[in-house]
């Protein structure tokens, strides 16, 4: 879309002649700090810790600034077009959403005002498996021409997996993408310290609680309890008697059955949500999931199939020889495994071994995106396009969609000005001879 940059920058100038601000800072360093009033305790050590002592997240951080753009100069066009094709569908910019959890952490809209934000940008929003929201609801309640994908954990009830993607297809999504890297939460000081993992407070498990194999799942469960315990599921039996509840653990129950299906009145009188979230940590992902299982999902969807999580070159391989349509370069934001790689210096080898397949198979890439720079950067060392989560998180917590349309719209405005200063028409031009690295002589 050429000019974009440039009308951009202009609306925001003629809003600031009358007073008007950006909802959102500009720079997308800045989100983080101006989220912070608007968080909670829990939810900044949830949005904003890493595993460990958070090396990854740095690490992330810091590859991009051992990247410098060498712009070229009489370029003789007039604008960048920063379009790209996906299975099928054009896209205004290389940019997507990046599954996130919790969005009821950021605010009250969670799942769909983050959806509303990206439709109002064209960007194509992938629905979380731990989303707050249940994907049907979401589609109907922000409806897009930009799509949406799905991203599955893969849960160790086989059932439940194929049920979810089956959901996702029956409300339209376009694709389906696999989180390879989270067999089991990694070590998070923030959230242990706190005492704090939202799904233990039934947050980010609607797309469980509205899915009927989950549900027949929570039934079973129940009537064990029941059988166990005489007939009453919610008794003390094999306890020296009823105990005391602590504060904390009322508002954990108030919470489970706030956000559980039906009314939280009944809720409360009712074993079910906390059966809920037990069958949750017993079943949200599986620790043993192996290549031999790619195939079984490539069977149970015609949909496109990316595989998230891939920083390993021979990983890519053998995911494209396995049949898959798409792969995700990520290391979960540095979530996942401290002092592993940076994503971004991972991107350039897994590029080269897919594009050596032969096939023509979109990289696309996750971790440590803050800026229209960073996207600049990350399509020029190979990715087709460019997922963004935390600042999207922090702009919705700042000020619901608007705040992820402003942040979405500046990432868009930087890339398409980058792109033109630089002498790039489209991101065709954006290759690896663009950049320089810091301390490289020319």
């Amino acid at each position: 879309m050429s000019g974009f940059g440039r009308a951009a920058q202009a609306a925001v100038y003629r809003a600031g002649v009358t007073g008007r601000r950006p909802l959102v800072p500009t720079d997308g360093h800045r989100l983080e700090a101006a989220a912070r009033p608007h968080l909670s305790r829990r939810a900044r050590a949830y949005v904003d810790g890493s595993a460990g002592a958070e090396a990854t997240a740095r690490a992330n951080l810091a590859a991009f600034d051992r990247h410098r753009v060498v712009p070229r100069v009489l370029a003789g066009h007039g604008g960048a077009d920063t379009s790209v094709e996906l299975f099928g569908r054009r896209h205004p910019s290389p940019l997507l959403t990046a599954p996130m959890g919790v969005l009821s952490l950021a605010h009250r809209d969670a799942d769909v005002g983050l959806a509303r934000g990206a439709a109002a940008q064209g960007v194509t929003h992938v629905i979380s498996t731990q989303a707050s929201v249940p994907m049907e609801q979401i589609v109907a309640r922000a409806p897009s021409d930009a799509g949406h994908w799905y991203q599955l954990y893969w849960s160790r009830d086989e059932d439940l997996a194929e049920s979810l993607v089956r959901r996702a297809e029956a409300c339209g999504s376009e694709a389906v993408v696999v989180t390879l890297d989270t067999g089991h939460l990694a070590w998070r000081p923030r959230d242990l310290d706190l005492g704090h993992l939202p799904f233990a407070r039934g947050e980010g498990i609607a797309q469980y609680t509205s899915d009927p194999v989950f549900r027949q799942l929570v039934q079973q469960r129940m009537a064990a309890a029941g059988r166990d315990t005489g007939g009453d599921a919610g008794s003390d039996a094999g306890s020296d008697g009823p105990t005391r509840p602590t504060p904390a653990a009322v508002a954990a129950l108030v919470s489970m059955s706030r956000r559980h299906p039906g009314a939280t009145a009944a809720n409360l009188r009712s074993p079910e949500p906390r059966a809920a979230v037990q069958t949750f940590l017993d079943v949200f992902s599986r620790p043993d999931l192996s290549w031999a299982d790619l195939p079984r999902l490539r069977r149970m969807t015609s949909l496109p199939v990316v595989v998230k999580g891939v920083l390993h070159p021979d990983d890519a391989r053998r995911a494209v020889d396995l049949g898959v349509d798409g792969i995700q370069v990520s290391n979960h934001g540095g979530r996942q495994v401290d002092r592993s790689v940076a994503a971004l210096d991972a991107l350039p080898a897994v590029v080269a071994a897919v594009r050596a397949a032969g096939l023509q198979v979109p990289v696309l890439f996750d971790s440590g995106i803050r800026c229209g720079a960073d996207v600049f950067v990350a399509l020029c060392l190979g990715a087709t396009a460019v997922a963004v989560g935390r600042p999207l998180f922090h702009g919705l917590a700042i000020a619901g969609a608007d705040g992820v349309s402003e942040v979405l719209r500046n990432l868009r405005a930087e890339l398409d000005l980058m792109m033109s200063l630089t002498g790039c028409a489209s991101p065709a031009d954006l290759t690896p001879d663009r950049l320089s690295r810091s301390g490289d002589d020319h």
